[in-house]
């Protein structure tokens, strides 16, 4: 059950974050008035998939990701050609609700005919030889084609990502990593008001961790618990004391008073060595004394664990690119196995584990980083600077080389995890 405990929250993180991420491009796409044409979380084939007013939701076998997929940014799934035969069926308004590209003699309460003339983006509008007979029609904004069984919406042209202005496209493009800065912050507080600030001059020893097997496991201790004397010596906050003392000790029983909440009581405890170190040991970790934060402690910490891990991160990428190496290179298996190493150690830390990496995928996105929501913002800039789009095709083609190049590196560092996991 502990096994799967931990699985369970190891999804349950990466599924809040990536979908946080994208909801961000959605909710600021469908704003604009952009068709978001599937919200996508994970790679692969579908696992679940239901369709809410335009758009698509699809959970995806591998959960290294997601996407909201917007009319525009890539060719038109559909496209018909004129002496195409298709078959239509109108609304009340006798406007063309369903364009059937297959199947046309099983289709039931439809115009068959030959395509003379049709535009899905501007002027909506199509005219079919039915029979030897001219007949146009009108088509509506959100008809559907169809073809082996898959409706596919149009996106006329006010509908498509290229349409709206450089500040809605780049807000939507934006609001992805914003969403997972400001999930991040929200965790940085989840995590104070759960954990607490540190205790100014503390007055007393308090045990953080506690190693299983060792003999403070086997005495009961519990984390929490406040040590305040040994063989009859106060310890105070005079951990380096303590840690003497038990170091001194090795096979030989000791007595400590240790309090509990309102409660003390009194126990043996014989150090012994720990595989690898010297002297004696019991297997606690102190961890400084907390207090419940306020409102505005929250908010400041939050914000200040915001900064201090900002820092962190740009200093890694920095070591990064002065001392590149494989080994030093973590992909989805390597953030897995560290997400569940994390969760053992209980909700406190795996919120603050999944705000850092929250904070770290925001920072990430905004590199400009081909594929990337940075370099998509870099050419919307340098577009915002010329007065007119860069070439579509040539856009294209840096996106792609990138994420071909992303995906090899996902691979390499993928292969480079299984290796450490089989090597121990």
């Amino acid at each position: 059950m502990e096994m799967l405990r931990i699985v369970f929250l190891t999804v349950l993180m990466f599924f809040v974050i990536v979908t946080v991420h994208e909801w961000g491009h959605y909710y600021f796409a469908r704003r604009a008035g952009i068709l978001v044409r599937e919200f996508a979380i994970g790679f692969g084939p579908k696992l679940f998939s239901y369709k809410r007013n335009e758009t698509q939701f699809t959970l995806r076998l591998l959960p290294f990701g997601g996407y909201a997929r917007m009319a525009g940014e890539d060719p038109e799934l559909v496209e018909i050609h004129p002496g195409q035969t298709i078959a239509v069926r109108l609304n009340a308004d006798n406007q063309v609700k369903k364009i059937y590209l297959d199947q046309l003699d099983n289709r039931k309460n439809v115009i068959r005919g030959e395509v003379e003339f049709m535009d899905m983006v501007d002027r909506l509008s199509v005219r079919l030889d039915v029979d030897g007979e001219h007949q146009q029609y009108q088509i509506h904004p959100q008809a559907m084609t169809v073809a082996k069984g898959i409706e596919t919406q149009i996106a006329p042209r006010d509908r498509q990502f290229g349409s709206k202005t450089v500040g809605q496209r780049a807000l939507a493009i934006f609001a992805g990593p914003v969403m997972n800065f400001i999930l991040a912050f929200v965790l940085f507080a989840l995590h104070i008001q759960m954990a607490g600030i540190p205790v100014e001059n503390p007055t007393y020893v308090q045990i953080g961790e506690i190693t299983k097997g060792m003999p403070a496991d086997e005495a009961n201790l519990k984390k929490g618990d406040i040590i305040e004397s040994i063989n009859g010596v106060a310890i105070g906050s005079d951990y380096q004391k303590m840690i003497e003392l038990i170091a001194a000790s090795k096979d030989k029983p000791m007595d400590w008073t240790v309090r509990r909440g309102d409660e003390s009581f009194e126990l043996t405890l014989t150090p012994r060595t720990m595989e690898g170190q010297e002297g004696g040991k019991v297997g606690i970790v102190p961890e400084l004394p907390t207090r419940s934060a306020g409102i505005g402690e929250t908010i400041t910490g939050a914000g200040t664990a915001m900064v201090d891990t900002t820092g962190i991160i740009f200093q890694g990428f920095r070591q990064l690119i002065q001392q590149f190496s494989m080994d030093d290179l973590g992909g989805p298996v390597r953030t897995f196995e560290v997400t569940g190493q994390i969760a053992k150690q209980g909700i406190e830390q795996l919120t603050y584990w999944a705000a850092i990496l929250s904070l770290y995928l925001g920072i990430f996105n905004l590199l400009p980083i081909p594929a990337l929501d940075g370099s998509r913002l870099v050419f919307l800039g340098i577009e915002a600077l010329r007065g007119k789009p860069i070439d579509p095709n040539r856009e294209g083609m840096v996106h792609f080389i990138g994420f071909a190049m992303l995906f090899l590196l996902m691979i390499a560092v993928t292969y480079n995890d299984i290796l450490r996991l089989i090597n121990g």
